[in-house]
């Protein structure tokens, strides 16, 4: 049986969150500046949220003036809040930060100066002065990355722009003519390379959904999320884990960052989880799961879905639609994984006077779902683009506050809250930027449309070897970079090759990228939502990773269904659609069951054996293959039915 559950004491759930907030800063290098730069860098950070608002809805300026200042202000927040190395400039920047921000001022002074001359020449025919600015801005946007991202994608920029100057050594298909250093900087300093498609979503899209996300934690709502779904799920069998399928779906709507998810979602479930009987093992790997999902969930998806819309050239809104059935089966599949769980080790959910009263916080705090649903309707009834949804969003969000005292943003609480909106854009601009020096470097030289040569080669035309080497890449990419990054770099290099050569529809096609980007922060050894959820949970961060892994499988195979399905992604007759979604749901279901070992009862040997089956079977498309299904988990089902009533009768007898 269950532990007794133990009432969280919310003071203390909110002290550790603070907690929490602390140890990241710490974790992620940021320093606490003293006044007179902490002032100066708020006023640098509301200028940045003001200037993209204007030039976003009054005033477009041209591309390069606004890509290049997008990348210049978020650099120089960035060199002053977070040090190059660790204990340099403890409470201000030092001077190499200073060096820093000059490498990104001058090249853009530099080239507003000369811009009519600029555009023409650039990695073509370019002056020693051009390439003098080219190499410092490629410099500092290498820096801004290290310092954000880390290693991984520093190292990995590096090699791409070595590939591009020594590409006529290399064998084979990798083989190139080479590009002279100054083409090369001058190309990467251009619309083509940093100032690219990557960039340009992080600018027009990403920035202002990062300051809508800013305003929801300012204005409490993402506590209200928490309390509203206890009061859905929270009564539940293994309810405080059901709360958050519902929270985090919430909260990832908001914040488009699995990691952050964790650290406001889990500081509250985590702690009721464990006190419902769940071992912190399975409370973080749960937690890093919903969290991790939170990113595929429309109509926000995270930052790398506006990147998506870019590429692909479609509405926003298309992109979400074709996200929906997909979210739905993976957070569908999550349900059954925690009920069938908490069935087998007997959990219970929260007693009645454990939980908030639903019909008291939705007139307390109901109206902070307005903006939600504000935004909802902007992006997908009104088809409005996603910088003005999430600007009414803010907006709304701003007023919808006003109705009660304790949520009620001044205007002091406005000005600082697009102060830090613009801090917390810092590493998604890092990120975009040095991504976009990969994407450079694959335009220039060609090797974009050669790795599609190359895993057609490799898999020898077999789609299922081309999948499964797209998601080991796509993963190992989410391992050591945030989503954004991973999912631009491998939709460069792996997307034209399951289009081209494959036949598949594009936005399945991203899709599957960038579902494996997204989980790539639940598989070790780099699990940066797995992590984040075991420092919460007390729990070994690996055994967390594996485990969410176990919890999460559906969601390592719900891409490869609407590859082989394309109705899961809308594309089919109603029949067809309808048809995919029931046989996912029993898939996910019966695959649930075979995994956790429960259904009506325990499901054990051949039973097992047999659902695994049955969900492999629904969950590939084909009626053969659905009626076989089907009619194998109908036997087990029945089978559940009559153990269950032998059961009842000897506990009767």
């Amino acid at each position: 049986m269950a532990e007794q559950f133990a009432p969280v004491d919310i003071k203390d759930v909110e002290k550790k969150l603070e907690e929490m907030r602390i140890q990241d800063l710490e974790v992620s290098g940021g320093r606490p500046l003293k006044r007179p730069f902490a002032i100066a860098v708020a006023i640098i950070g509301l200028f940045t949220s003001l200037f993209h608002i204007y030039v976003l809805t009054i005033h477009p300026i041209d591309p390069w003036y606004f890509r290049t200042l997008h990348v210049v202000l978020g650099g120089i927040l960035l060199f002053s809040v977070v040090p190059a190395v660790r204990g340099w400039g403890k409470d201000q920047p030092h001077l190499v930060d200073y060096i820093c921000m000059l490498m990104l001022i001058a090249p853009a002074v530099y080239i507003f100066s000369v811009f009519d001359e600029w555009i023409y020449r650039v990695g073509v025919v370019p002056t020693e002065w051009d390439f003098f600015f080219s190499v410092l801005f490629v410099i500092a946007v290498w820096e801004m990355a290290r310092r954000t991202a880390g290693l991984p994608l520093a190292i990995l920029t590096i090699l791409f722009i070595l590939y591009g100057h020594f590409g006529n050594y290399l064998p084979g298909l990798f083989y190139h003519k080479g590009y002279d250093w100054d083409r090369e900087m001058t190309y990467l300093f251009s619309l083509d390379g940093i100032l690219s498609l990557p960039i340009q979503a992080s600018a027009h899209y990403i920035f202002l959904f990062v300051l809508f996300g800013a305003f929801v934690d300012a204005s409490g709502a993402g506590r209200f999320f928490v309390d509203f779904a206890r009061c859905i799920a929270g009564r539940a069998r293994g309810g405080p884990a059901k709360v958050s399928i519902v929270s985090s779906a919430l909260i990832g709507t908001a914040s488009g960052s699995s990691v952050a998810n964790v650290v406001v979602d889990g500081v509250f479930n985590i702690p009721l989880m464990k006190a419902s009987g769940f071992r912190g093992t399975v409370a973080g790997a749960i937690e890093a799961m919903n969290s991790s999902g939170g990113q595929i969930v429309p109509p926000v998806m995270g930052a790398g879905a506006f990147l998506m819309a870019e590429i692909l050239h479609m509405p926003y809104s298309e992109i979400c639609l074709a996200a929906l059935i997909p979210a739905m089966l993976y957070y569908t599949s999550a349900y059954w994984m925690i009920d069938f769980y908490a069935a087998r080790a007997g959990l219970r959910g929260m007693n009645r006077d454990e939980m908030p009263v639903f019909r008291q916080i939705m007139m307390d705090k109901g109206y902070l779902l307005i903006p939600l649903i504000v935004l909802l309707v902007s992006l997908m009834g009104f088809g409005w683009s996603p910088y003005r949804a999430a600007l009414l969003g803010i907006i709304t969000l701003i007023v919808a506050s006003w109705v009660r005292k304790e949520t009620r943003m001044g205007f002091a609480s406005i000005i600082k809250t697009l102060s830090d909106g613009a801090r917390g854009a810092i590493e998604i601009i890092a990120t975009c930027a040095a991504a976009g020096i990969i994407v450079g470097v694959l335009t220039q030289t060609g090797l974009g449309q050669k790795f599609a040569m190359i895993i057609f080669s490799y898999s020898q035309g077999s789609l299922l070897i081309a999948l499964l080497f797209t998601a080991l890449v796509a993963a190992i990419l989410g391992m050591g970079m945030p989503t954004t990054a991973a999912y631009a770099i491998a939709a460069s290099v792996l997307a034209p090759a399951l289009t081209k050569d494959f036949g598949i529809t594009p936005i399945a096609a991203h899709l599957f990228i960038f579902y494996f980007a997204c989980l790539s922060a639940l598989t070790p050894p780099v699990a940066l939502a797995a992590f984040a959820a075991a420092a919460i949970a007390n729990a070994r961060p690996w055994d967390v990773g594996w485990q969410a892994m176990r919890f999460a499988i559906a969601g390592f195979i719900i891409p490869f269904m609407f590859i082989y399905g394309p109705a899961m992604v809308l594309i089919g007759s109603t029949f067809d659609i309808a048809t995919a979604v029931v046989t996912g749901l029993l898939g996910t279901t019966a695959l649930a069951s075979a995994i956790q070992g429960w259904m009506l009862t325990r499901v054990e040997g051949i039973q097992r054996v047999v659902l695994l089956v049955a969900a492999l079977a629904l969950i590939k498309p084909g009626w053969i293959t659905d009626l076989v299904g089907f009619g194998l988990l109908l036997i087990i089902f029945v089978y559940q039915m009559i153990s269950v009533r032998k059961e009842r009768t000897v506990t009767a007898n």
